[in-house]
């Protein structure tokens, strides 16, 4: 890896949905750690970007099996001071592999729909976003979907995210859409995974990124990706330095995006 370059690989996300959703909420959290209540209609499309680690010895939660404790390298280890023995530790040595995610956060407005469509070419990775407390914007996902199967690569990972879950924990329950109705359509039509997620409190909103930041890192490591083909969505460190994407309200001034 370069030193110039604190990443690896750089993949181009896209966060489509309807108007509304809470996709710039989530690009927001999830790239400047904070949630603004009032955010201006995204006009064509907005940027952000976030390095992550992927791949051993990162590990998501429950991603790995270690062995049963009879053949476990914790029956040597010393006790700890509770009296269990020490977890597992990676020691393989494994240098730590980083991926920037290149954050397309794009309009939900169907004005602006046969714009932000070209947005969906080369993009490696997307987020599918509705809004838990409107059915209309999970029954519109179909026709999200079948826009980016259209446009993008075959291979792109696409998760499904229920954005808004906070107002589904409150005493005047606002939920249209239930957990089972979402991971059966996601089933059905070949989505990776399904997170519900609140911008406004942080709940899953880096888990949902990571799940396809995960996806990606395991289809670069089985060959799926030309890293020198900027149609794949994926780039080495070589194709843009460590020049940082920020946030912006106006894409025409902006001059983001790196795939």
């Amino acid at each position: 890896m370069s030193s110039s370059a604190p990443w690896d690989y750089i993949a181009k996300l896209v966060c489509i949905g309807d108007s509304g959703c809470g996709k710039s909420s989530l690009t927001i959290r999830l790239c400047e750690g904070r949630f603004s209540a009032h955010h201006d209609v995204t006009i064509g499309v907005e940027f952000g970007s976030r390095i992550v680690p992927v791949g051993p010895p990162h590990t998501p939660a429950g991603a790995i099996a270690f062995p049963p404790s009879s053949s476990s390298a914790a029956d040597d280890a010393p006790p700890s001071p509770g009296g269990l023995p020490e977890p597992p530790r990676d020691t393989s040595n494994t240098p730590q592999k980083h991926m920037k995610l290149s954050l397309w956060d794009t309009a939900g407005q169907e004005t602006y729909k046969s714009v932000t469509r070209s947005y969906f070419r080369g993009a490696s990775g997307a987020l599918l976003v509705f809004d838990l407390s409107r059915k209309a914007t999970f029954q519109h996902a179909t026709d999200w979907l079948n826009d980016l199967r259209q446009i993008a690569e075959p291979d792109i990972v696409i998760v499904l995210v229920g954005n808004k879950a906070d107002l589904t924990q409150q005493e005047d329950n606002k939920r249209e859409v239930t957990r089972e109705e979402a991971e059966e359509w996601a089933r059905r039509n070949g989505i990776l995974e399904y997170v519900e997620t609140s911008a406004k409190s942080g709940e899953n909103v880096e888990k949902a990124f990571m799940r396809v930041a995960e996806r990606i890192y395991q289809n670069i490591q089985a060959g799926k990706y030309n890293l020198n083909d900027r149609r794949s969505g994926v780039k080495g460190p070589s194709a843009g330095g460590s020049r940082q994407v920020r946030l912006t309200a106006d894409a025409s001034k902006s001059g983001g995006g790196c795939c």
